[in-house]
């Protein structure tokens, strides 16, 4: 994926797993805390799965994607790779020590997912 802007300006575009489990729901809320705190526009990872064209085009456009997921089964990322997407960061909880099913939802460890995420948006590196 290249780098494109959109409508004039670089966004950087945040998509969490939001599964239905623990950590799902810490991903979840970890992408909404980075938004709101304007450090990019979270958006539809059901949408990129679904071929959705504007939603594709948007991420596209993006000058930087963070994926989170919520464990080792990596939905967020293999979406992307499906989709054609090769350039973006991955945050997966399992690597800061959450695991699926053993992880209460605490404010703390949504604001942890949360700063972690905005260091890899903060980066140079793309994988």
């Amino acid at each position: 994926m290249s780098e494109k802007p959109c409508c004039g300006f670089s966004v950087k575009m945040i998509y969490a797993c939001s599964g239905a489990s623990d950590t799902g729901e810490i991903t979840d809320r970890a992408a909404r805390q980075i938004r709101d705190d304007k450090i990019g526009y979270m958006s539809c990872l059901a949408g990129i799965g679904g071929g959705v064209d504007d939603l594709i085009e948007k991420a596209q456009a993006a000058s930087k994607i963070l994926v989170i997921d919520g464990c080792e089964t990596d939905c967020g990322k293999k979406t992307f790779e499906k989709a054609g997407f090769d350039h973006f960061v991955h945050l997966r909880l399992n690597d800061l020590g959450l695991k699926k099913g053993e992880t209460p939802v605490t404010d703390s460890r949504i604001q942890m997912v949360a700063e972690e995420g905005k260091k890899l948006l903060a980066s140079q590196t793309i994988s």
